[in-house]
């Protein structure tokens, strides 16, 4: 798989050398409140994902990194398509804080939408969020998603529920 480019980022495979940052970005506690429980991620778990998301057609995987830098920032997950409505659910995370807020998500977010209509040819394209996460869901919006919806109390992260 080549890799996707515009003028800021660019998607692709993730390579050897993305796997232990991958592995800590999944396992920070305080990222994955900002978007699910946190659950950690033992190294033979994290390589049985790894190895069935390579093997399995209804996921994509790509990582996410800046042009003119080219160590990983960050990674998108295409899964849960359904050929028959042609649609599939996109996850996105953004690495490190430092590299946050910095508009790649969201330029990373366009490639992969004009990946899934252009190459997948998805018809719909969905995600989840937590109400709370105003900064990922402003990137979701100038990325050119629209909310659909609010689950009241659909998820108790850190201890609290969340929208």
């Amino acid at each position: 798989m080549a890799s996707l480019r515009d003028g800021e980022v660019m998607i692709g495979p993730v390579l050897p050398e993305d796997l232990g940052a991958l592995f800590v970005w999944i396992n920070d506690a305080g990222t994955a409140a900002l978007d699910l429980p946190y659950r950690p991620t033992d190294c033979i778990a994290y390589k049985d994902w790894l190895d069935r998301v390579s093997k399995d057609s209804s996921q994509i995987l790509f990582a996410i990194r800046r042009i003119d830098a080219p160590h990983c920032i960050g990674f998108l997950l295409f899964k849960n398509f359904h050929s028959v409505y042609r649609t599939a659910e996109l996850g996105v995370r953004i690495g490190v804080e430092a590299d946050r807020g910095k508009h790649c998500g969201m330029a990373a977010l366009r490639l992969a939408m004009t990946y899934a209509w252009d190459t997948l040819n998805l018809h719909r394209i969905s995600l989840s969020a937590l109400a709370a996460n105003g900064r990922a869901n402003a990137c979701y919006r100038g990325a050119g998603f629209h909310e659909e919806g609010l689950l009241r109390h659909g998820a108790f992260v850190a201890g609290q529920w969340q929208d």
